[in-house]
């Protein structure tokens, strides 16, 4: 469906309305979004031929670089990443449960797009920025062993990008746990 994902968070929302014009006329990319994100960042999330990502994201970065929060450019994305950042996941509540929380939209995407490449894993719930303080997370099910292994590879992106904050693996979650989350 889609053959690269840019990802650039701004500090600035005005600089972010700006930083997506310029991403959108300086390469051939088709804007997935770009939005006001908690607290007070932008989010732009670009598509098309890594190429084509790669040189729109690196122009915003130039004229930009001291707006960005965080910036990630991923090719062959998973498409179970694309759908839950659209909100449409329809993973089932079984198996254990795995979390993995960042500081910044663009390193839970790509933590997420991680982790579902490393084992055999579902996504449960994929939430960058939005209601959570600029913080983004992942929650994923699976196995125990999958989920550790992916849990581990996702958080291991984001502590070596500086944006880590926590993560968790239960291995069996209560009934009323899922029943909530």
């Amino acid at each position: 469906m889609y053959q690269a994902v840019g990802v650039i968070e701004l500090k600035s929302i005005s600089k972010g309305i700006e930083a997506t014009d310029a991403a959108l006329k300086s390469a051939g990319v088709t804007l997935i979004s770009a939005r006001a994100a908690c607290p007070g960042k932008f989010e732009l999330i670009l598509t098309g031929t890594i190429s084509n990502v790669t040189s729109a994201v690196e122009h915003v970065k130039s004229r930009f670089e001291d707006k960005l929060v965080d910036v990630s450019i991923m090719g062959r994305i998973d498409d179970q990443v694309i759908t839950a950042l659209f909100g449409t996941v329809l993973s089932e509540k079984k198996g254990s449960l795995g979390v993995i929380e960042t500081f910044s939209a663009a390193s839970i995407i790509k933590a997420a797009d991680i982790a579902v490449k490393t084992a055999k894993v579902e996504i449960f719930e994929l939430r960058a920025s939005r209601g959570m303080g600029g913080k983004g997370i992942c929650l994923i099910t699976g196995d125990v062993g999958d989920v550790t292994a992916a849990v581990e590879a996702g958080s291991q992106h984001a502590k070596d990008v500086g944006v880590f904050c926590n993560s968790s693996v239960i291995a069996a979650p209560h009934e009323l746990l899922w029943n909530q989350i």
